[in-house]
């Protein structure tokens, strides 16, 4: 019987860790693509790119002009195409009946499985994303003193928006977000982890699809230079996000609360390991 429980495990777990790996490499890359390309790359080269607004008007692409240049319509449609698709792997199968559907198909596997195809999905849009060189950009920051100041502004907000990024996942169960927790409680014969949670636990996944709502924002808009690009990437998934945000007073309460509770843990923690290396000193290092 253990034997049997060991190889099930073993044979769900690594689909599940195959797909939590794909999604961790995912994020990383993610984090390239929206935070560090747009911080450290040069502004495109196109007309009006590194001159300010209106100081150089005969070579510089009028809006109009540039939204019926072929060169700035065929990387557009492509990367709009790409935002479709995103969105719409994101949403559909996030409803009920295609939850259902792939449910029968894939058991307990269904939650890795939708993580995985989120982070194909995100790969498509990175891998195949087309920057518009040839058009103009909302703003630019390329003259003194603003080419040296803003970007170390943005990217001190990206670094910080990345922090609480991070720590908003640590209050989420992420081996159940993943899908790799629903396989270990499913050899145990646990049932699914969601039916322990509590109902503000419960209440709260129901309203919140995305949990980096205004931190992701802030890294969409927070950058020196805004090309077309870049803008329709913003536009899009702010209103992606808006259209998705339904949290409350009392979701922000319980998230609030998770989150001291994950600090005193951490910080119980440390100062256990602090009261032990002070009455052992050196010697729990000889004895490992």
């Amino acid at each position: 019987m253990a034997a049997s429980v060991s190889l099930l495990l073993l044979l769900l777990l690594v689909p599940a860790l195959g797909s939590f790996l794909f999604a961790f490499g995912t994020g990383v890359e993610l984090i390239r693509f929206v935070s560090l390309r747009a911080l450290l790359l040069q502004p495109p080269a196109g007309p009006g790119a590194s001159s300010p607004p209106r100081t150089d008007a005969a070579t510089r692409l009028q809006w109009g002009a540039a939204l019926r240049d072929p060169k700035v319509l065929h990387p557009l449609s492509v990367d709009m195409g790409l935002i479709v698709l995103f969105i719409l792997q994101h949403s559909l199968m996030a409803t009920d009946r295609v939850k259902r559907w792939t449910s029968s198909c894939f058991g307990v596997l269904q939650r890795s499985f939708y993580v995985f195809c989120t982070a194909l999905a995100l790969q498509l849009l990175m891998r195949f994303w087309q920057p518009v060189q040839d058009g103009p950009v909302l703003w630019n920051t390329s003259t003194e003193p603003w080419i040296t100041w803003v970007p170390l502004i943005c990217f001190i907000l990206h670094f910080i928006a990345w922090l609480v990024i991070f720590s908003i996942i640590l209050i989420f169960d992420y081996a159940e977000l993943m899908g790799v927790k629903q396989v270990y409680y499913h050899c145990l014969g646990m049932g699914d982890p969601l039916a322990v949670k509590s109902s503000r636990a419960v209440r709260l996944y129901a309203h919140l699809r995305h949990p980096v709502y205004l931190e992701f924002l802030l890294i969409l808009w927070a950058v020196p230079c805004l090309s077309l690009d870049r803008l329709l990437l913003a536009l899009l998934f702010t209103a992606y996000l808006t259209c998705a945000h339904s949290l409350d007073q009392q979701d922000y309460l319980y998230l609030r609360a998770q989150l001291d509770k994950k600090f005193q843990v951490f910080s119980r923690e440390e100062a256990a390991y602090g009261d032990l290396l002070a009455q052992n000193g050196p010697s729990i290092y000889k004895e490992n």
